[in-house]
């Protein structure tokens, strides 16, 4: 009777024990092959090294202060949009060069307004930062079943990076070289791929080199999203995939697109992820970012934020609504966003981009028109926004030298003069 209660206790238990085995490996079998029987993909941890004092021979000052500017068609803008930079106390625009504007056919080359608008930049004594994209339709390639194959001809491509770091040796400050290849929409309409973007960057990179050899190489800005494939790639799986695929040589300074959506400028990406549910949506994202860089030993060059916004876009039924902020809050984060990168983020981050300076095609339908800091018009009816002036009086460090904050109401903090050059 002993020997049966002891057997039967031991069936008992032995009974439980694969009872349980078979319900964990059965959790386990379906954690692994998921309800679309592909494996999860492991997020990898947040790097926290930023490496603060590991940039050497940076090729910006730390800061440097620019808005983004349109230029372009408007001679008349153009002028007055330039003296506005200099009230600022901003010593650089970036301008987009766009490839169908300059060779809209192969080999018909069109330099008019890139000329003009180098002689009025350089008669402003204001830097410039060409960012090269925008390519005409002769060049688009269709899409194959290589999922890196880039957008463009290639051979096409070079040849127009080449030809605008010949024509501008010297002139240009640094090159942007793309914008945003982690959408969907930026890169040809296909899903974006990580090898495809290091090739078009080798490319461009090869090219403006050997035509200039002391120009700086900024990196596209890559776009804050949590979005997947096909659609877009998030910006630091992406990142990890530029070092994957051999990018660190192409670029001497990497590119990031930092909107502070929602977030104040302070927030950090921890309390985002609490408050908005992504840490993405936060300015400090870019410290997230910086540790990729530490993380694949590229943590001697800077960061170039090439976008940096808040949106006041509240209109109904728009996609930007979200993180909309009112206009007193897009002058205070502005503001915000680079003192805290001025007290926090140098050495390692050099060139800071607002977004922008309005170009005088917009309208309220446009959803660039709500991150500007002006307002379209032609002067002297052209109207400013409060973030416009707030960033025009706050104090400046530019490396070594600071320009102490002025009394808004002083005369040189509301009068543009106008420069003429001969």
């Amino acid at each position: 009777m002993a020997v049966y209660r002891w057997w039967g206790t031991k069936a008992r238990v032995v009974g439980v024990i694969i009872l349980v085995s078979l319900l964990l490996a059965g959790a386990f079998w379906w954690r692994v092959r998921g309800t679309n029987n592909t494996p999860p993909t492991a997020t990898p941890p947040i790097p926290r090294d930023l490496a603060p004092t590991a940039v050497n021979n940076p090729p910006f000052p730390s800061l440097t202060y620019g808005i983004h500017t349109f230029l372009w068609w408007n001679p008349t803008t153009r002028g007055y949009d330039l003296d506005m930079v200099r009230l600022m106390n901003f010593t650089h625009v970036k301008q987009r060069f766009s490839w169908k504007d300059i060779e809209p056919l192969a080999g018909e080359w069109h330099w008019q307004q890139a000329d003009e608008v180098m002689d009025a930049v350089q008669c402003q004594g204001v830097e410039i930062v060409a960012r090269l994209d925008g390519p005409p339709d002769w060049a688009v390639v269709p899409a194959s079943n290589d999922p890196a194959q880039p957008p463009v001809n290639l051979d096409a491509w070079g040849n127009f990076c080449g030809a605008v770091a010949d024509r501008f040796k010297g002139q240009i400050s640094a090159y942007q070289v793309w914008n945003e290849p982690n959408l969907r929409r930026e890169w040809g309409d296909r899903p974006p791929n990580a090898d495809g973007y290091v090739q078009l960057l080798q490319t461009c990179s090869q090219a403006i080199r050997a035509a200039d050899p002391e120009a700086v190489i900024i990196s596209a800005g890559l776009a804050p999203t949590g979005t997947q494939l096909p659609e877009a790639i998030p910006d630091m799986d992406y990142l990890r995939q530029m070092y994957d695929a051999g990018g660190q040589p192409w670029f001497d300074v990497l590119g990031l697109n930092a909107p502070g959506y929602k977030a104040p400028p302070e927030m950090s990406p921890e309390e985002a992820e609490q408050e908005y549910g992504q840490r993405w949506m936060s300015f400090r994202h870019v410290e997230d970012m910086r540790g990729i860089m530490v993380e694949a030993g590229d943590a001697a060059k800077q960061i170039a934020l090439l976008e940096v916004g808040w949106t006041t876009d509240q209109r109904p039924n728009t996609n930007y609504r979200w993180h909309a902020v009112s206009e007193e809050e897009q002058a205070r984060y502005l503001v915000g966003a680079y003192r805290y990168a001025a007290e926090h983020w140098r050495p390692w981050v050099g060139l800071m981009v607002t977004i922008y300076m309005a170009d005088i095609e917009w309208t309220p339908e446009d959803e660039e028109y709500w991150w500007a800091i002006t307002l379209p018009g032609y002067p002297p009816d052209k109207k400013n926004r409060q973030a416009y002036f707030d960033l025009a009086n706050m104090e400046k460090i530019m490396g070594d030298k600071i320009i102490p904050a002025r009394d808004p109401g002083s005369p040189e903090a509301v009068t543009v003069v106008p420069k003429t050059c001969d």
